[in-house]
């Protein structure tokens, strides 16, 4: 093919999309645009809004950014015919033009919205919708009133909602939610209500809700009423407010305590979910079980800490334990050392003792028994003696037979003492000579004769005193041994030497001395 000449300039079409866009921004910097919004979804993740103006003949894209949309005083709405202002401008990417949207107002509804914001400046000036003035929602109310339409999916919606959340006791005040008596009558029904009494064969309901389905301003004008808003400003009981959908505003909704977004979330904020409460209290069980735990464990923990503080119970007796222990120690060699002592002074008394000593002892009181024996039967004799002499004058007039039982009885009597002090005598002996015996049995045990018999020796110097030290005698002097099988005359060579103690040397300076 053969190449065309030519000298038209060659355009982009990023360069062609462009001027198009600089083109149309010149020219339709301003415009107002009549139209019925269509395909409006609410706003994008963004924060942008997208839909599309129509009438009969043609559409055109619509973009509010999200700066504007925050200013807009009247929000869009699916099939609300608009009045836009804004400007034109192109897409150059899908080369579409379209209006970037900054200010709305509803195309037939004009004066009603000027009429609705004067009715709302009106009422805000009076303090009714005033944030001091709304009360709290009780939290799970007995019963609940609801005004609304018995013939709608509202009044179902609600009932179905507050069955799967917490069943509740309902009474619903039938209501036109649309038209001329609508006002009217959602006036009586709220009136209505705060007339029941609480003891009243009608229970008094806890909570109100207000509610009707969307529309458009026309459809939810009877709520925007003043007498229905006074209504519900003087209302003793607290009003929750669920007239259209989210985007939809009315004047009940700015006095109501609360608003919901939907009649179903009307539902939702007044009742809670019955097992989320049940779960939420036994939540609290754990948790008070856990704190308690918790405390009893952080307690525990400060005592012992407070306890680690303290001395054990060991090193509290230790130093009477180890006091007991040294007293067991001395005791052990004290009484060694008492019984030594006492040994050693029996045997310094037991030299004066001997066995002759004893048997004289012994006969001394064998003779004064036998003299006292004696002594006794010569008294008897002859006090029986003075006693036949003193009865012989009265022989003569006394028969045998009168004087034999009495000298019976006293031959009787004198016999028995006799053999009373005999055996008493006898006794008395035997006692002596187990005395004796044993006294024997003690000294021969405590002698020190049993002790020279294993081995050791008794040392006396020449005036018979017991020499215990080296330093008791000086050479020279004559000394008296004596062991088991006899004496031994010793003289003493000499005296061995005191060992004397090493002197301690003197610290080196700055040398640490042992404790030892």
């Amino acid at each position: 093919m053969s190449d065309t000449q030519t000298n038209a300039h060659e355009f982009t079409v990023s360069e062609i999309s462009h001027a198009v866009k600089r083109t149309v921004e010149e020219t339709f910097g301003f415009v107002r645009v009549r139209g019925e919004i269509s395909g409006f979804r609410g706003r994008h993740s963004s924060g942008h809004c997208y839909f599309t103006l129509k009438d009969d003949g043609a559409t055109i894209d619509a973009v509010v950014w999200k700066g504007s949309y925050a200013k807009l005083a009247f929000k869009p709405e699916e099939g609300l015919e608009i009045i836009a202002t804004g400007r034109l401008t192109t897409y150059p990417r899908s080369s579409k033009y379209q209006i970037v949207i900054e200010q709305i107002e509803p195309a037939g509804a004009g004066a009603l919205m000027a009429l609705l914001e004067d009715r709302r400046k009106k009422l805000l000036a009076e303090g009714l919708f005033a944030p001091e003035r709304k009360r709290p929602i009780p939290y799970l109310p007995k019963v609940i009133g609801v005004v609304t339409s018995p013939t709608g999916s509202v009044i179902r919606d609600i009932l179905h909602r507050l069955d799967d959340r917490f069943p509740s006791h309902v009474i619903v005040w039938p209501v036109r939610v649309q038209g001329d008596t609508c006002a009217a009558e959602v006036t009586a029904a709220i009136d209505g209500f705060n007339a029941f009494t609480v003891d009243g064969a009608i229970p008094r309901p806890d909570l109100l809700i207000v509610a009707r389905g969307g529309g458009s301003i026309e459809d939810l004008w009877g709520f925007n009423e003043e007498n229905v808003v006074r209504a519900v400003s003087r209302s003793t009981i607290p009003v929750i407010s669920a007239v259209g959908h989210e985007t939809d505003i009315t004047l009940i909704d700015y006095v109501s305590d609360k608003r919901a977004p939907t009649p179903t979330g009307a539902a939702e904020m007044a009742v809670p979910v019955r097992a989320e409460l049940i779960g939420y209290v036994e939540d609290l069980g754990l948790r008070q079980r856990q704190g308690t735990r918790r405390i009893t464990a952080n307690l525990r923990d400060r005592v012992r800490a407070a306890g680690a503080g303290l001395p054990r119970p060991g090193d509290l007796v230790s130093t009477q334990r180890q006091r007991l222990d040294m007293a067991t120690a001395r005791l052990s060699s004290a009484l060694r050392a008492a019984q030594h002592a006492k040994a050693i002074d029996f045997q310094r008394v037991s030299g004066r003792l001997s066995l002759s000593l004893l048997h004289q002892r012994s006969q001394s009181l064998r003779h004064r028994l036998d003299v006292a024996s004696s002594r006794s039967a010569h008294g008897l004799q002859t006090r029986l003696n003075r006693a036949r002499i003193a009865y012989s004058p009265l022989a003569g007039r006394v028969r045998p037979g009168l004087l034999s039982a009495p000298i019976d009885r006293g031959s009787r009597r004198v016999e028995a003492a006799t053999s009373r002090i005999d055996a008493a005598f006898l006794r008395a002996v035997e006692a002596r000579r187990a005395r004796f015996d044993g006294l024997s049995k003690l000294l021969s045990s405590v002698s020190y004769h049993q002790v020279l018999a294993r081995g050791f020796a008794l040392v006396t110097d020449a005036e018979g005193n017991l020499v215990r030290s080296s330093t008791d005698v000086k050479p020279g002097d004559a000394l008296s041994i004596d062991v088991a099988q006899g004496t031994i005359a010793a003289t003493v060579a000499g005296a061995p030497p005191i060992p004397k103690r090493k002197a301690k040397p003197d610290p080196v300076p700055g040398d640490q001395e042992t404790l030892f």
